[in-house]
């Protein structure tokens, strides 16, 4: 995948985008699986409509996967190729099961011939070869010249035609050479290598670390590559992305869509404030910042609905998205409750130091998976109240203190239970406060250096929270680097459109 390494952007669009953006063999043995390890930028440019044609099509999804895949490697530290087969009771895995029987089955019944033939078995050790050949990095030259002299597959016909060929001999050197390539988790397979003793089984189980082992290759790979890639993301994702929108211009018509809902959203917010101040003048064209209107689009992100399709330019951040969505939703309804429950009770339980971690280890198990449709909230928060009620009557009882009356524990239930009501004020002030927060931190310059002030409501949940919105500015801000040219064009035409139109008018009398 061609990388660019130069950092020049187009100067136009890059000012407006800055305002939304704040050696020896041992070398090829087992350290390849072990170790740690400039073109200008493509500015958006507008392209008028044109009749996609397949193999245009086919191109767009080639660069699509490959900008899914590359962002994928490089912000995704646990991402990995495994390996799956088949489950034994599936069709496709029955299939396979009979197709290799026989395979093999043949193979033994040609090695017992008298004398045996061997054209397949030859062509299983030529395949071998060059497998152990692709795990070898340049200059391995000793090693790649022994498997070929050893694997000559020439040289191997010729002692067949004398029923002279060392199958055994052939196969221990397959397993010594695949014990000095392979990663130190394969030495068990490695091991039970050298203890079979059928060749026809041993060439089967070969194959099947072989598999193994292009596995551990490819995870490799991509670990060795992952720091490149991030160091040439930003330019590298957007060149593909440019790619895309040239084969299909309509790639940005979604992120139009979801930048202009967040400029109306802003300007019905102005509005509001307007009306509350009678004096003031609402013939006056309103001024929005561009970067309040793009971190207001991030925002809606944490509210989004999925069903409905996500803006072309957060696509590779979707999952991720919706994960923190999903466990933000969790946080705010332990917020609520701890607010509820301390509003209620809290006097009593002032000398209990740990009571609101009591009550996140009540919550936490219970709310687990309230993001599945199949969910039941209002049941999950009737079992946390009632274990509530129970931590805090043993916590008086221990204390001496009178329990709570049956009228208070049922109010207290009900209230915690209430939180799955729409418009329930409690969990729309917890809510105002989460987005509070998360806005704080897309306005800081450096949100690693230092978190914005916990809003009230939140100190239950604030180590979460100060970890999911490390998250989550880190995707913004990445995001922001690498599409804050396209959003400039996007914002520019929709802010400022006498601007954009001169501009376009420009450009075409100069052309």
């Amino acid at each position: 995948m061609p990388l660019n390494d130069d950092q020049n952007s187009d100067s136009d669009s890059s000012r407006l985008s800055e305002s939304t953006a704040s050696s020896s063999d041992s070398e090829y043995s087992r350290q390849s699986f072990n170790s740690d390890s400039s073109s200008k930028p493509s500015s958006p440019a507008s392209s008028p409509p044109k009749v996609i044609t397949f193999d245009e099509l086919m191109a767009a999804t080639r660069n699509l996967s490959n900008w899914t895949l590359a962002h994928e490697i490089a912000v995704n530290a646990n991402f990995c190729i495994k390996h799956e087969d088949y489950p034994q009771n599936s069709f496709a895995g029955t299939v396979k099961q009979i197709v290799h029987k026989a395979f093999w089955d043949h193979l033994e019944s040609e090695l017992n011939e008298d004398p045996p033939e061997y054209e397949h078995a030859i062509k299983l050790f030529e395949e071998i070869r060059e497998i152990l050949l692709s795990f070898l990095t340049p200059g391995a030259n000793r090693i790649h010249n022994q498997i070929c002299e050893v694997l000559d597959t020439d040289l191997i016909r010729q002692q067949a035609e004398h029923n002279a060929v060392d199958i055994p001999g052939l196969a221990n050197y397959i397993i010594n050479t695949m014990g000095k390539l392979c990663a130190p988790i394969r030495d068990n397979d490695i091991k039970q290598l050298k203890a079979t003793d059928n060749i026809v089984e041993l060439l089967r189980q070969i194959f099947r670390v072989l598999d193994l082992m292009k596995v551990d290759m490819a995870n490799y790979t991509i670990k060795s590559l992952r720091p490149y890639l991030w160091h040439n993301l930003v330019d590298y994702e957007r060149t593909k992305f440019q790619e895309i929108l040239e084969e299909t211009p309509s790639a940005l018509n979604l992120t139009t869509e979801w930048i202009k809902e967040a400029i109306e959203d802003e300007l019905s917010s102005i509005s509001d404030e307007s009306s509350s101040f009678p004096g003031a003048d609402s013939s006056s064209k309103p001024i929005i910042s561009p970067t309040l209107v793009l971190n207001n689009g991030y925002l809606k992100l944490l509210q989004w609905d999925y069903c409905k399709t996500f803006p072309e330019t957060l696509i590779t951040d979707e999952i991720r998205l919706q994960e923190l969505r999903e466990k933000l939703n969790q946080l705010k309804v332990i917020a609520c409750v701890s607010l509820i429950t301390n509003n209620m009770v809290g006097a009593t339980m002032v000398d209990v130091p740990d009571f609101a971690d009591q009550l996140k280890r009540i919550s936490l198990p219970l709310l687990e998976g309230m993001n599945k449709k199949s969910f039941d909230l209002k049941e999950a928060l009737n079992a946390i109240g009632t274990q509530i009620c129970s931590t805090v009557n043993k916590s008086l009882s221990e204390r001496g203190l009178p329990t709570l009356g049956e009228e208070m524990q049922s109010n207290l239930v009900g209230q915690i239970a209430h939180i799955v009501e729409k418009n329930n004020p409690v969990c729309s002030l917890i809510d105002k406060r989460i987005q509070l927060f998360m806005r704080s931190l897309l306005a800081l310059p450096s949100f690693q250096k230092c978190m914005p002030t916990m809003p009230g409501g939140l100190s239950v949940i604030q180590r979460e929270m100060e970890f999911l919105g490390s998250q989550y500015a880190s995707i913004v801000n990445f995001n922001k680097k690498v599409y804050g040219p396209f959003y400039a064009n996007i914002l520019r035409k929709l802010l400022f459109p006498e601007a954009a139109m001169e501009k376009t008018e420009a450009e075409t009398s100069s052309n």
